[in-house]
C-alpha cells in the first residue's frame, strides 16, 4: 500500500483557515487550445476514417464522400444514418461529448467524444455539421477564425435557409435522415502544395486505399454482418482484403480464443501464397512486393474496424521469410483501456496477459511462412509431389539437386544413347554446382523479382510442356496414362491445380 501519511489534505470546509487551498477557475483559452489540438497527428485519411466511425455507429448503410477543389473548395461526408436532433447535435459538437470510461454499445466505434471535432479541425478551419432526424433539420459550426475573434467557445447555429444552400444538403433532404459533415478553409492541406486542386487530388487517391483497407470487413461483410457502401465522388470504394481469403492457395489456420477481463479476444492466422502463385490483382491487393514485407504481422480489429496493422508488437522481428504471415485479432470496444487505444484510433498495444499467447501464435505462423519459401509446398520428404528440385538436409547444411526422376527429364533421357546421356548428366551437375543461392536470396529479398506470370500465359506454357512430355513418352502408353493421371502432383503443374486439371482433361480426351 502506498504511504500517504506525508500528504497534507486541504481543508475545504474551513474557508478562513490560515493555510487554506483556494480553488482557481482556469478554463483553457479557446482559440489557443483548438489551434494546438490541430497537431494531434491526424493524417487526412485517418481524419476522414474517424468521421466514418460516427456514421457507422449511427447505423448508416451508405456513406458518400465528395471532394470539390474549385471555387470554394470543400470536402463533404454524407451518411444515411439515424441522424441527430438539434439538442443531440449541439451536445455532439461539444469537445469531450462523451466520457471514455462509460460503457458503450457493442457496435459503437467511438470512444473519447473528441473524434469528429479534432479530426475535422486538424484538416480545416471551418467544420459544419448538419443533421436531419424525425423531420427536424439542424446545423452547427465550429469556425476557428470566429473563435479567434470572440476568444471563447462560440458554436455557431446555422439557419435553416442557409443550410439548404450548403453542398450536399439537398441529398440529405432527399434521404430524409442522416448527417452531413462539411470541411472548408484548408490552410494546412495546401501547405507545401502547388494548388488546392493537386492537394485534394492526391489526398483522394490515398483516402480510397486507406478506407478500402480499414473498413474492408464492412465493404465486403461476411454472412450475418451488416455491410456499408462507401463512395468517393460517386465511385464505389472496393474492399482490400489483406488476407487474400479468396485465393485458394491462402492457408487459414484454426481460430483461437483468449479471455481478457471477462471479454473474448479471437485470433485468426493466415499464410499468404508464395508470390509466384499470386495474380497481378492479388499482388496489388497485398500492397505490391514492398507491401508483402511491410504489411506482415498483426491486424487488430475493434468491432470489425481495422485499428492497427503491419506490426508484430516487438514480439518478433520482421524478416523476409515471415512476410507471408498475417494474424487477425478481433477485440471489442470494452477492452480499449487495456489496449491503450489512442484518440485517433490508429495505435494499440496488446496487454501483458495476452502477449504470451500472441507470442506462441507468432512462432507457429512464422514457421509456416518460412516453409512456403524453404519448401515451396513440400510439407515433408514423404509428400506425393514430384519436385523439380530435391532439397536434402546434410550435416553442414542443405543441398539442392535436380530430380532425375521428374517426367520431363525421363522423357528427355529415354531416346538418348549412352554418350549423350552422360553428357546431359554432366550438364545437369554443372547447373547444380553453379546454382546462385546467394543471388537468389538477395533477389527474393529485394525488388529484383521476376514478373508475375498471368494465368493465360501460364496456362499456355504448362500446356506446351505437358504436350511435349506426353508426345515423347507416348500417347496411350502406360507411362503416358500415368503422367496424365498424376499431372496435378508434378512440379510446376502442382502450383496451379485448376490449370493442371484442365490440361489433364484435355490430354485425356485428345
Amino acid at each position: 500500500m502506498v504511504d500517504r501519511s506525508w500528504i497534507i489534505e486541504p481543508d475545504f470546509t474551513n474557508r478562513n483557515a490560515t493555510n487554506e487551498s483556494e480553488e482557481i477557475f482556469l478554463p483553457p483559452v479557446a482559440a489557443d487550445l483548438l489551434e494546438s489540438m490541430r497537431a494531434l497527428g491526424y493524417s487526412f485519411e485517418s481524419a476522414v476514417a474517424d468521421l466514418l466511425d460516427n456514421s457507422i455507429s449511427a447505423q448508416a448503410r451508405n456513406i458518400d464522400i465528395r471532394f470539390s477543389p474549385f471555387d470554394a473548395p470543400y470536402v463533404a461526408i454524407l451518411d444515411d444514418g439515424i441522424g441527430m436532433s438539434p439538442e443531440e447535435l449541439t451536445a455532439a459538437m461539444r469537445h469531450g461529448s462523451k466520457n471514455p470510461t462509460v460503457i458503450r454499445g457493442a457496435d459503437d466505434l467511438g470512444r473519447f467524444g473528441l473524434g469528429m471535432k479534432t479530426a475535422s479541425l486538424s484538416q480545416c478551419r471551418r467544420m459544419t455539421v448538419v443533421s436531419l432526424k424525425d423531420g427536424a433539420l439542424s446545423g452547427r459550426c465550429w469556425d476557428l477564425d470566429h473563435i479567434a475573434v470572440r476568444q471563447d467557445w462560440i458554436l455557431l447555429r446555422i439557419p435553416a435557409e442557409t443550410i439548404k444552400t450548403l453542398p450536399m444538403a439537398e441529398n440529405l433532404l432527399i434521404s430524409g435522415h442522416g448527417t452531413l459533415v462539411l470541411w472548408q478553409g484548408f490552410d494546412r492541406l495546401t501547405a507545401g502544395e502547388h494548388s488546392i486542386q493537386s492537394a485534394l487530388g492526391n489526398r483522394m487517391d490515398q483516402l480510397r486505399d486507406h478506407l478500402a483497407l480499414v473498413f474492408h470487413r464492412f465493404l465486403a461483410p461476411t454472412i450475418g454482418d451488416q455491410g456499408v457502401a462507401i463512395s468517393i465522388n460517386n465511385n464505389p470504394v472496393r474492399a482490400i482484403d489483406p488476407f487474400l481469403t479468396r485465393n485458394k492457395a491462402t492457408r487459414e489456420l484454426p481460430q483461437e480464443e483468449f479471455w481478457l477481463a471477462g471479454d473474448r479476444v479471437t485470433v485468426q492466422s493466415y499464410i499468404l501464397p508464395h508470390i509466384s502463385r499470386l495474380s497481378s490483382a492479388d499482388l496489388e491487393l497485398a500492397g505490391g512486393e514492398d507491401g508483402l514485407r511491410r504489411n506482415q504481422g498483426f491486424y487488430v480489429y475493434r468491432n470489425r474496424r481495422l485499428i492497427s496493422w503491419g506490426s508484430w508488437f516487438r514480439l518478433v522481428r520482421q524478416e523476409e521469410l515471415t512476410k507471408l504471415a498475417r494474424v487477425r485479432v478481433d477485440v471489442s470496444n470494452q477492452l480499449d483501456h487495456l489496449w491503450k487505444l489512442d484518440i485517433k484510433k490508429s495505435a494499440t498495444i496488446p496487454p501483458e496477459p495476452l502477449r504470451e499467447g500472441l507470442r506462441q501464435i507468432i512462432g507457429r505462423i512464422t514457421d509456416g511462412s518460412r516453409n512456403v519459401f524453404l519448401f515451396r509446398g513440400k510439407k515433408a520428404s514423404s509428400d506425393k509431389v514430384v519436385h523439380a528440385w530435391d532439397r536434402t538436409i546434410v550435416r553442414d547444411g542443405v543441398t539442392y539437386k535436380i530430380n532425375r526422376s521428374h517426367p520431363a527429364l525421363e522423357a528427355l533421357f529415354t531416346p538418348l544413347a549412352e554418350p549423350q546421356l552422360q553428357l546431359l548428366n554432366e550438364i545437369l551437375e554443372v547447373l547444380e554446382e553453379s546454382l546462385p543461392l546467394d543471388a537468389i536470396y538477395l533477389d527474393m529479398a529485394s525488388h529484383n523479382r521476376p514478373p508475375v506470370v498471368e494465368d493465360d500465359d501460364r496456362r499456355k506454357s504448362l500446356e506446351q510442356i505437358a504436350n511435349t512430355i506426353l508426345t515423347t513418352i507416348g500417347r496411350g502408353s502406360d507411362a503416358g496414362i500415368r503422367f496424365i493421371e498424376t499431372l496435378a502432383t508434378i512440379e510446376p503443374f502442382c502450383f496451379n491445380p485448376a490449370i493442371a486439371k484442365e490440361i489433364a482433361v484435355r490430354l485425356a480426351n485428345d
